[in-house]
């Protein structure tokens, strides 16, 4: 069984066009729900699981469902899945999501040229913005499947122009019904470029990722009092900005020392702040930040963020602030299930392709799925570690090998 590399390059060629940027260097897209470049996109996608002879299915999140029954395969029992997504991030590079979605469908080409025998049926799912550039919710599409969020409540998110999901689906024809149930499923298996340099900088071929980090994302505002900038001594000022400023070098502080010491995949970032009124000659008064804490230890990630509130109480002590802190978004670590893992490791000794363990520190369609299915997650080398970023790039012998290791793997899975 070997996958056709020239059809699955020329799939992922194809699906660059739809909302292709001219940049240089480099190949960017930019394809968010609900736009021409999205609706194209998604109609060439269906075009070729049609051209696979696969049944298909577009469900009340937009997402894609393309099943095929083998002649070999019991139509009843439960069906092997794979897929990724076919959105981007503004300016984002051509392997972020498709490569996942045409090498499951890659995958599936393989099987019927070799005639192998297919127990189970297979599906290949396109998610619906898997990035949450339009509507704010990542992983969406996922999430309406996993019930983490209702149909309803998917449906009346809008845009910065008040635009719904269920109106922009439904104007590129994308709007289906119910929502697919990944319970159902036997497994699941999502192929997804690293986003780092482990396996280019090791010389390996395919990562087994063996846990998605948990991300915890804190929203904290800091309230001092907005002065003139000239007139208020030193010591009468309560800067809202020197306050924040400590926080951001405290957590950081903290973050690297718990990665020394107990926890090496730990991080924390301040990437976004608010300063108010935001002027030269105005001494800060409010600062809005977020911190974004993430590991594959839940105990590490809960010590952190106790390790934000202490340092709130005490700069509100020292600096005469007063600060809330609020934890919008409190993800754990989702591990990989150990069969699916297994299978993708024999499947790349069989083909005599390495392979090596990691983990994920970016979210995926995968982590939400992980409490409702066995699920596994392969990732294919990033040229110098680079995503959502024009410059992205996964050569192409090596999306053919991990293909090739996905399509021996979902074969396993389904001779089960």
């Amino acid at each position: 069984m070997q996958v056709d590399a020239e059809r699955l390059q020329y799939d992922l060629e194809q699906n660059a066009q739809f909302g292709e940027v001219n940049v240089e260097p480099g190949h960017a897209r930019t394809v968010l729900t609900g736009t021409n470049a999205d609706e194209r996109a998604r109609e060439y996608f269906v075009s070729r699981l049609r051209d696979a002879n696969m049944k298909v299915r577009i469900d009340a999140a937009g997402n894609i469902v393309g099943r095929w029954i083998p002649e070999t395969a019991d139509p009843d029992s439960k069906p092997i899945a794979t897929g990724s997504h076919l959105d981007s991030v503004p300016e984002g590079g051509i392997f972020d999501g498709p490569l996942g979605v045409y090498a499951g469908l890659e995958a599936v080409r393989a099987m019927q040229d070799a005639n192998v025998s297919v127990r189970r049926p297979v599906e290949v799912v396109s998610f619906t913005e898997e990035e949450g550039q339009r509507f704010g919710v990542g992983a969406l599409g996922s999430a309406v499947t996993t019930e983490s969020l209702s149909i309803g409540d998917a449906h009346a998110l809008t845009d910065e122009t008040g635009t719904t999901l269920e109106s922009a689906l439904d104007s590129i024809g994308f709007l289906g019904e119910g929502r697919i149930q990944p319970e159902e499923w036997d497994s699941w298996l999502e192929l997804h470029i690293e986003q780092d340099t482990r396996l280019e900088s090791q010389h390996v071929s395919v990562g087994v990722v063996t846990t998605i980090t948990g991300i915890a994302r804190c929203e904290v505002s800091i309230d001092g009092k907005a002065n003139h900038a000239g007139t208020t001594l030193m010591p009468d000022r309560t800067d809202a900005l020197t306050a924040a400023s400590e926080l951001v070098h405290e957590i950081e502080t903290a973050a690297r020392q718990i990665s020394e010491d107990d926890a090496p995949t730990a991080v924390a970032t301040v990437g976004s702040l608010d300063v108010s009124p935001n002027a030269p000659n105005v001494i800060p008064g409010r600062v809005d930040l977020t911190i974004d804490i993430r590991d594959v230890s839940h105990e590490s990630m809960l010590s952190l963020i106790e390790r934000v509130r202490e340092i709130l109480d005490r700069i509100e002590t020292d600096r005469d602030v007063e600060t809330s802190f609020s934890l919008p978004r409190h993800r754990e670590p989702r591990e990989m299930s150990q069969r699916c893992r297994r299978s993708v490791h024999d499947a790349a000794e069989a083909v005599e392709i390495s392979a090596m363990d990691l983990h994920s520190g970016a979210a995926h369609d995968t982590m939400r799925l992980a409490p409702f299915t066995d699920v596994g997650l392969l990732f294919a080398p990033s040229e110098n570690g680079i995503s959502h970023n024009p410059r992205e790039w996964t050569d192409w012998g090596a999306c053919r090998e991990c293909t090739q290791v996905l399509a021996r793997s979902l074969l396993s899975l389904s001779q089960e």
